[in-house]
């Protein structure tokens, strides 16, 4: 399998939209009730968060220097 890219920004998201679904499946469930609206903005700010991430990562990317093994030759 060919390698990718590590991007923190959609591992956050990626996080953010598996802790919205287990809330949802729980309070379907019975499990948990969920308190008012809070499921429902946790959506735009887990993106909200994962854009923020992205940025800073994308900036450090940027400002870093090059190994030798990576410079095009």
């Amino acid at each position: 399998m060919k390698r990718h890219p590590f991007e923190p920004g959609r591992l956050v998201s990626g996080a953010a939209a598996i802790a919205v679904g287990t809330g949802y499946g729980l309070d379907a469930l019975g499990v948990w009730h969920a308190p008012g609206p809070w499921l429902f903005l946790a959506v735009p700010a887990g993106l909200v968060l994962s854009g923020i991430t992205a940025a800073i990562w994308a900036t450090a990317r940027r400002h870093r220097p090059q190994s030798p093994s990576s410079r095009p030759s």
